[in-house]
């Protein structure tokens, strides 16, 4: 019975240690393939990160000249008191000192300046990546999510890859080039000092499974801080049109904390290695002190021997003595190449499928068949939502805030990913269609209009970034531009700020208009483009989608009923569903519909 028993501890002891085994060769084929995936960055600067590499060698190996060069001095001049024959001794190792310094001066240069072009390729990369994701992904994000793992991972995986391979590569030439003076100066002592190596690296090599956890921690919480700083910016209007000094300050202390927090915690992973290699060393030097002027006494070696050997063994575990910051600085470079490597091969909820088509023009109608859609799961926002809009049509969509009305023109575009039911345009599914040849074909005017930093002109050229200057100038006129423009000092010229901040809501509604009238897509998106402005704004931003408008096949979704009266048909969302269509004569006669409730509502109000 006992011997079954051991037999089955035995087997479930070798199951566990294969297990580890397997999950260790795992976490090492991750990282070889992360160093993989982001060599393609590498190869077209591969000559100088050749010799930026090639470089370390030499200069790792130097050391251990000046070592050695210490057995002669000390025998010659300090044994036998011969001041003549070394002379050579101070200028070889000054000389050698010299050439160390110029070849880690030129090793350093090629280094950063393969890592800053390396950086900007994955950052491009990167960025690119950033561009085609759907807007799930942006709903989920803050922007200081986006700036730390689209930014500064790139920076750090890529700022410590190079730097760090030169620095293992010098450090191992190095080591094995001392070693080969401790062994050339005694074998007996070089034993000694080879076994005490590897117990001061044992703990260093535990550091990334030790660090991983709370560094992504420490990197989370510093992207929270960026966050923070980003809404100061944009929320500065709102921080003191409230007086949210005092609350804002608190919020931003609580980041800081957290981050120092997690910070300390990574110092106490990692502190405590260089006082135990410290310890380790230490041992090992008077190990050797101890055992070498034993050797010497018996005459096994000289003072010379020993001095070298004493000065190589110094020089071989000062580098082992800070190797807790070094592991520190390597862990976090390959967590952020592991980080960069996942968004790289991250794939996208929205792309072209293998069969997808040009959407050369529009020609019939568009149909959106049992369409239901849900930002989080079991939390639906359209519920079978189906009908069809004819080629020139105006469509309205209204209903209460939070009904789904947004959802369903965000839905058209493929701003997000349509999971249940099908959207159609000329009875082809969008999802057959080609993106950038659906959007193509797609103008949109929203509520809040982004606008770039620059003038007005870059702008409105969003819409046809090669518009002559007729096509400009006609879509200004369009737009009811013209005399705000002519206004302007710089005219079309003139510069408006970061997201357009100098400049009024309606006079960014017209440019958002303007460069929509440039666009000419044969579909246009009018997202409540006219709600947040003032009366008088109001009717020149409406005069302005009112020549848009024309010829043109347009979805409207309206706060302010008062202007959807002449769509062509009006659809009445509440609660996702599709409860009443028709024209606003139509719906304003059901009896206790939806529409003549709201329509009610709004008149009463007005």
């Amino acid at each position: 019975m006992k011997s079954r028993l051991s037999l089955r501890k035995i087997i479930k002891f070798l199951l566990l240690k294969l297990k580890r085994s397997v999950n260790h060769q795992i976490r090492k084929t991750d990282t070889l393939y992360n160093l993989k995936r982001i060599m393609p960055f590498v190869k077209p600067y591969w000559r100088r990160t050749v010799i930026a590499l090639a470089l370390a060698v030499p200069i790792g190996c130097l050391d251990a000249v000046i070592a050695l060069s210490l057995k002669p001095y000390m025998d010659i001049v300090m044994i036998e008191k011969n001041v003549q024959s070394p002379w050579y001794i101070p200028i070889l190792i000054v000389a050698f000192t010299s050439l160390q310094g110029i070849l880690n001066y030129a090793s350093t240069y090629y280094n950063d300046w393969v890592t800053g072009k390396v950086s900007n390729d994955v950052k491009r990369a990167l960025y690119n990546k950033l561009m085609y994701k759907s807007s799930t992904f942006f709903d989920k994000k803050t922007s200081g999510d986006i700036q730390k793992k689209f930014n500064k991972d790139a920076q750090t995986a890529c700022g410590g890859l190079l730097g760090n391979i030169k620095m293992i590569i010098s450090r191992v030439c190095s080591s094995l080039s001392l070693i080969a003076v401790l062994i050339y100066n005694s074998w007996q002592l070089a034993i000694i000092a080879i076994f005490i190596l590897i117990l001061a690296i044992i703990p260093a090599a535990r550091t990334k499974k030790i660090l991983k956890s709370a560094v992504n921690k420490s990197e989370g919480a510093s992207s929270v801080v960026i966050t923070d700083y980003n809404e100061v910016y944009s929320g500065s209007k709102i921080v003191k049109a409230f007086n949210l000094y005092k609350r804002q300050n608190g919020i931003f202390q609580q980041h800081l904390n957290t981050v120092f927090r997690t910070r300390m915690k990574i110092t106490q992973r990692t502190a405590i290695i260089s006082p135990i290699m410290h310890v380790i060393v230490s041992v090992g030097i008077a190990l050797a002190i101890g055992f070498g002027s034993y050797l010497i006494t018996t005459g096994q070696i000289t003072s010379g021997n020993f001095v070298s050997f004493i000065t190589a063994l110094i020089m071989l575990y000062t580098p082992i003595k800070g190797l807790g910051g070094s592991a520190k600085s390597i862990t976090g470079s390959l967590l952020a190449l592991e980080r960069v490597v996942k968004n790289m091969d991250a794939p996208d909820d929205i792309i072209d499928s293998d069969e997808a088509v040009d959407m050369k023009s529009f020609d019939k109608d568009i149909i959106f068949n049992k369409v239901s859609f849900a930002y989080k799961k079991n939390k639906p926002v359209l519920k079978d939502v189906s009908f069809t809009v004819k080629k020139g049509q105006t469509f309205a969509l209204v209903g209460n805030s939070g009904g789904g009305k947004s959802t369903i023109v965000n839905l058209l575009p493929r701003f997000y990913p349509l999971k249940k039911g099908s959207i159609l345009i000329d009875d082809v599914d969008i999802r057959d269609y080609k993106i950038n040849s659906l959007r193509d074909n797609i103008a949109i005017v929203l509520q809040e209009n982004f606008l770039f930093a620059g003038t007005i002109r870059e702008n409105i050229m969003v819409g046809k970034l090669d518009a002559t200057e007729e096509e400009i100038n006609k879509a200004v006129e369009n737009a009811c531009l013209s005399e705000f423009i002519e206004s302007l000092e710089e005219g079309l010229d003139t510069n408006i700020g970061e997201r357009g901040v100098l400049l009024s809501g309606g006079q960014k509604q017209r440019i958002a208009i303007a460069r929509a009238f440039l666009k000419d897509a044969p579909i246009v998106i009018l997202d409540e483009a006219t709600s947040s402005l003032d009366n008088q704004s109001e009717a020149v931003v409406q005069n302005a989608i009112d020549n848009l408008m024309k010829d043109k096949t347009v979805f409207v979704i309206a706060h302010r009923l008062s202007t959807v009266k002449n769509a062509n048909k009006i659809a009445v969302i509440h609660e996702g569903q599709l409860v009443e269509t028709g024209t606003h004569e139509e719906l304003i006669n059901i009896e206790k519909g939806y529409y003549k409730e709201l329509y009610e509502m709004q008149f009463k109000k007005d």
